[in-house]
């Protein structure tokens, strides 16, 4: 019996390990994409300035200063998201605004999305705060982001969608591409451990690793919300995920066993993407 338990024990830590592994893998990968960013928010604050220093007149300086100051509140609005992805470790649930997560991880993904011509809309409507601990929805929706965005190597166009279902008692979170799709036999696979569906790192140096999306399903179920898939091949995917919505009293009901999942039924075939009102 206590071998059992003990390797319970250990498998549990190494998922921990796993989930904290994944975290600074995209942590790492932002870094590079926001230094990037960074850069061209220095050379705008350094030219304008330049400008400003030559130009004397009133209107010159004027647009200089304007310039330079939505260039420092952009810088200051980047910092704040990695610095909170970064020291966010709270592992306590909390009502959290799927809308604010999703802006942030815009911001820290929108260079990325313009070098490869990724057109962003998004369609929200009004939600209710979630019950979730945020830095971890947020890797999940950073991970979905990212594949989506490689999934589209030609460019396209993500669909970020927010509904309620007030009758459920859950938000759903979308994210759509118009990419390649993943074929039928395939999608009963891809939330396998260490199963990808890429041949391995893009150009950006992301992606292949496999453990993306198993990492995704884990946390997802852990917050007691559910992971749907939808693809049709040359046309797209769409992964929704389904949180509960945040109530005082779910806090008294958090200490309940969490029944495992598992995956989806609607993983077994493709569907056509249209199904999901898009």
């Amino acid at each position: 019996m206590s071998t059992k338990v003990s390797q319970a024990d250990e498998l549990a830590a190494l998922k921990q390990e796993l989930l904290h592994a994944q975290k600074m893998a995209s942590l790492g990968e932002l870094v590079g994409t926001t230094t990037h960013e960074f850069n061209n928010v220095l050379m705008t604050i350094i030219n304008y300035a330049k400008l400003g220093m030559r130009n004397k007149d009133e209107p010159s300086r004027d647009k200089a200063f304007d310039r330079i100051l939505a260039a420092a509140l952009r810088a200051e609005k980047i910092t704040n998201a990695v610095l909170g992805m970064a020291r966010n470790r709270s592992e306590e649930f909390a009502p959290t605004e799927l809308e604010r997560l999703v802006d942030e991880s815009l911001l820290l993904l929108e260079r990325e999305m313009q070098k490869y011509r990724v057109q962003v809309r998004k369609e929200f409507t009004a939600a209710p705060p979630v019950r979730a601990i945020g830095n971890q929805i947020q890797q999940v929706l950073l991970n979905l982001m990212t594949n989506a965005r490689q999934a589209m190597a030609s460019g396209g166009e993500m669909v970020l969608r927010i509904a309620h279902d007030a009758k459920a008692g859950f938000v759903d979170l979308t994210v759509r591409d118009s990419g390649c799709g993943i074929p039928r036999e395939q999608l009963p696979k891809i939330f396998d451990r260490f199963y990808t569906t890429k041949s391995g790192p893009d150009a950006t140096g992301k992606g292949g690793t496999g453990v993306g999306l198993s990492a995704c399903r884990d946390i997802v179920e852990a917050h007691q919300g559910r992971f749907r898939v939808e693809s049709s091949v040359g046309k797209g995917t769409a992964f929704t995920v389904r949180l509960p919505v945040w109530q005082q009293k779910s806090e008294s009901a958090a200490a309940a066993p969490i029944a495992p999942l598992g995956v989806p039924n609607s993983l077994a075939s493709s569907s056509s993407t249209n199904s999901l009102g898009i």
